[in-house]
């Protein structure tokens, strides 16, 4: 079922959402944002005794020299959660972001992403938002916001003890089937993977990435078969 302009635009993005003036390609992304249901995207959602930190993740699209691409990080080794993970930028959050009920996740990951990365918000053009999602492992409820990065600025690791580096991957180099793979936790669990940019996209990243791809219609049969196993520590 298509959410409605008043669920996509009214209580909880604080009028922080625009439409208008998107490109052409992201038309398919503007859709799933606006019909995927929440168990559509993982089996971890929100617990229903509203347990859990509130955070929210800048899930940006931009158009480089090989066209659409995804705005990641990787994370510091010496961070106590997700280190050395490569993910989208975000964090929890904040008293100065205001109430989560009237945008307050949206000016979260907008701060988060200029904190880590070092990006101009004034460029970043927010334009939908996904169901929440959980992580159990860290305890985080995550909103991922959709951006459109319409006046591109420079980035990269603004503080080293948080960001190891700042990198962009092109849609097609996501959707390759070359570069897709399933990562298997030691504990047992597996996931989508990507391979992209010299690092393993895994976890909750990867399974964002992987949804959007497939509700966008941009995505490709790859082998599923194809295992990555994951360090011990991860």
């Amino acid at each position: 079922m298509t959410r409605t302009d008043e669920e996509i635009y009214g209580p909880g993005t604080g009028g922080l959402l625009d439409r208008d003036g998107l490109p052409d390609w992201l038309a398919p992304v503007d859709r799933a944002a606006r019909t995927v249901a929440p168990e559509q995207l993982s089996r971890f959602l929100p617990p229903a005794s509203g347990a859990g930190r509130q955070s929210a993740v800048l899930v940006l699209f931009g158009e480089g020299e090989a066209g659409p691409e995804l705005l990641l990080m990787e994370r510091a080794g010496s961070l106590r959660s997700h280190a050395g993970q490569p993910s989208f930028p975000g964090g929890a959050l904040d008293p100065e972001d205001g109430d989560p009920a009237d945008g307050g996740l949206l000016r979260a990951a907008l701060r988060e992403a200029e904190e880590e990365t070092g990006l101009d918000p004034a460029g970043v053009q927010l334009f939908g938002v996904l169901p929440r999602l959980y992580i159990p492992v860290s305890g985080f409820v995550v909103t991922p916001v959709l951006g459109w990065w319409r006046e591109p600025s420079p980035v990269g690791a603004v503080d080293p003890a948080e960001t190891a580096r700042v990198f962009t991957v092109p849609v097609a180099d996501l959707t390759d089937p070359a570069n897709r793979a399933t990562a298997v936790h030691p504990a047992g669990h597996a996931g989508p993977a990507f391979l992209v940019a010299s690092a393993l996209v895994w976890g909750f990243t990867a399974g964002v990435i992987d949804r959007l791809l497939h509700f966008a219609g941009w995505e490709q049969p790859w082998d599923t078969s194809r295992k990555v196993p994951l360090d011990l520590r991860s």
